[in-house]
């Protein structure tokens, strides 16, 4: 598969893999948050899918949330950020855990797949579905910024 697109049958074959019907916005929005570099917020969707309705958009995350399609990721910032499951699983539990890091300065949240999300020991009675663990500093480009502009005084 392209990581620029994602066919109409395949964002198809993993929503009827949710249990979710693949209606024209559904697919839409499957492609989009498939292809997307980074998490997305609703108004990112928005903006992307501009022949979509905002409130299509929201009832649609809400289905995927429902069925375990997507990560809803609080970064901290004004609106939470939507990202596909990379695991695509349709369990009770979240097998697609890993962290995200949110840049401070430039606003920007990463997802960072290949590290995965501690393991916690909760007590007697307790049981986890879900975890978000979220690093919070500089990216890259903003500390390399901020150490170019520290070096020129």
């Amino acid at each position: 598969m392209n990581s620029n697109t994602l066919s109409v049958a395949d964002a198809e074959a993993i929503l009827s893999k949710h249990q979710v019907r693949p209606t024209a916005n559904r697919i839409a929005v499957c492609r989009t948050l498939a292809v997307a570099k980074a998490p997305l917020s609703l108004a990112e969707l928005e903006t992307l899918l501009e022949t979509i309705d905002r409130s299509v958009i929201f009832r649609t995350l809400g289905v995927f949330r429902e069925h375990r399609l997507v990560h809803v990721i609080e970064d901290g910032s004004v609106s939470v950020k939507y990202e596909l499951c990379h695991g695509h699983a349709s369990t009770a539990t979240d097998d697609d855990t890993h962290a995200h890091f949110y840049c401070v300065k430039c606003g920007r949240t990463t997802c960072l797949d290949y590290l995965a999300v501690p393991p916690v020991l909760l007590p007697n009675g307790y049981k986890a579905l879900s975890a978000n663990f979220l690093i919070k500093g500089l990216c890259p480009g903003c500390s390399f910024k901020a150490f170019d502009t520290a070096d020129r005084k």
